[in-house]
């Protein structure tokens, strides 16, 4: 164990370590600032990793404040995580061309925990070699996702989830359920209790993962246009196949079957 009292601020976070880890491959100016902001994202993706998995083992284990206050937090990282393009589209076209040839076959389709995160929310589809190659991943797409264990927390508040959807092969991808979201108008006609928040906490992790995704389109194509992505990607082309798909379908659907409520007295 280390010897808290001679503890420094430096040695605590390993600065030396962690600043060693900017290495850019040309003079241009720019390119650290590239570095530094994909290095953050990779940062705050652990964060969401690591926040995701208490939030799960939150829902399962009934505790509704809990929950709340972890998918709040993973919330306000996914806004951190869209402020920092502002930062990066002070980048120019030219000054991006001035380095992208020394990135080689590199490409930010190939962050595996972006792709970890998309696995905890409920993507099932991806590339045989992603699979192949990554444990983590695999271990992700194995194991229920986030949608499966709000399912759980919402059994165990007494919602009439169907039991088929419960006991699901969560290794597969989810489809709509009709079922699912009769269930949830149940939960959204009782504002009082807990399941509400939980429930537009987690439509707002959702939301933030959508904005991060048009975000990000805006930007490849602000930089590079209709140019192939780096590492043979299909660039911006690709990135907007991926727009309006949320994470938690069912949880957008109720909003059409929600019955307005009348205002008394008018």
């Amino acid at each position: 164990m280390t010897d808290s009292p001679t503890m420094t601020y430096g040695g605590y976070l390993r600065l030396d370590d962690l600043l060693s880890c900017q290495e850019p491959q040309t003079d241009a100016h720019d390119e650290l600032l590239f570095v530094i902001i994909h290095q953050v994202y990779e940062l705050w993706f652990k964060q969401i990793l690591h926040e995701a998995a208490l939030l799960q083992r939150r829902l399962e284990d009934g505790n509704s404040a809990g929950s709340l206050h972890t998918a709040r937090r993973i919330a306000k990282i996914l806004k951190t995580v869209v402020g920092q393009l502002d930062v990066l589209e002070t980048m120019t076209p030219r000054q991006f061309a001035a380095f992208r040839g020394e990135l080689g076959t590199s490409s930010g389709f190939q962050s595996a925990q972006f792709r970890e995160i998309e696995a905890v929310l409920g993507r099932r589809a991806f590339p045989a070699s992603d699979l192949r190659d990554d444990a983590r991943l695999q271990a992700a797409v194995a194991r229920p996702s986030m949608f499966d264990s709000l399912l759980r927390y919402l059994d165990a508040l007494g919602f009439p989830v169907p039991r088929e959807a419960l006991d699901r092969d969560t290794s597969r991808p989810w489809e709509p359920d009709a079922g699912v979201q009769k269930a949830l108008v149940s939960v959204y006609a009782d504002e009082s209790g807990p399941g509400v928040e939980v429930c537009e906490a987690l439509v707002d992790v959702d939301e933030g993962i959508q904005e991060w995704r048009y975000r990000h389109l805006k930007m490849v194509e602000r930089t590079i246009g209709a140019k192939i992505g780096t590492g043979g990607s299909a660039g911006a082309d690709y990135l907007r196949k991926t727009l309006f798909a949320p994470a938690f379908p069912d949880l957008w659907e109720v909003r059409s079957q929600t019955e307005e409520v009348p205002v008394h007295g008018a």
